[in-house]
């Protein structure tokens, strides 16, 4: 099942809500502005007594609300995990090149750990498990494994995108528009 895209009202994302909550803000009328080709879901209510009618209430994919961003636009670095790494480096090794599935990669500390190299987006990469152990505690030069990319500190969209499990096509591709110049992952 998919999620709904928040967003605050000027369209930055906020967070991956379920379809309940964002029908609780339809019904509220919290949602300033939705998009979407289509509503994700269409809860179905009651009958009305006097006319015999459904209710109905369309939940859109994506829905803006009013209202002050819980967001920190000063505050954007998006949060670090392993899965967001080696997804953001497209399931590819960055010492081989070649191409994996998710659980077969490993993510490998640029500037080893052991010698004081952070768990940080700008010192990680998606690596093969053959080529991580290769490097071992090594930096890429000391290896002769010089890196194939430069690991990047993902934008607000391209964290969306990151960590949503399944998105729908509109919704990635309304993501996918506002991706900066040059993403990897458009």
């Amino acid at each position: 099942m998919h999620d709904v895209l928040q967003l605050d009202i000027t369209g930055l994302p906020q967070a991956w809500i379920s379809i309940e909550e964002a029908a609780g803000h339809v019904s509220t009328d919290s949602v300033v502005w939705s998009a979407g080709e289509a509503p994700l879901a269409v809860l179905r209510g009651g009958f009305n007594t006097i006319t015999g009618r459904q209710s109905m209430l369309e939940v859109p994919p994506i829905v803006a609300l009013g209202g002050v961003s819980r967001i920190n636009l000063f505050d954007l670095t998006p949060s670090f995990s392993k899965g967001k790494v080696i997804k953001r480096d497209r399931c590819t090794c960055a010492y081989c090149g070649e191409v994996f599935e998710l659980r077969s990669l490993t993510v490998d500390h640029i500037q080893p750990d052991s010698r004081g190299g952070a768990l940080s987006w700008m010192n990680t990469v998606a690596a093969c498990r053959s080529c991580n152990m290769l490097k071992a505690d090594r930096t890429p030069d000391e290896a002769g494994m010089p890196l194939l990319f430069t690991p990047f500190v993902p934008s607000r969209f391209e964290d969306f995108i990151l960590k949503g499990r399944h998105i729908r096509a509109d919704v990635h591709d309304w993501l996918a528009a506002r991706l900066p110049r040059g993403s990897r992952l458009s």
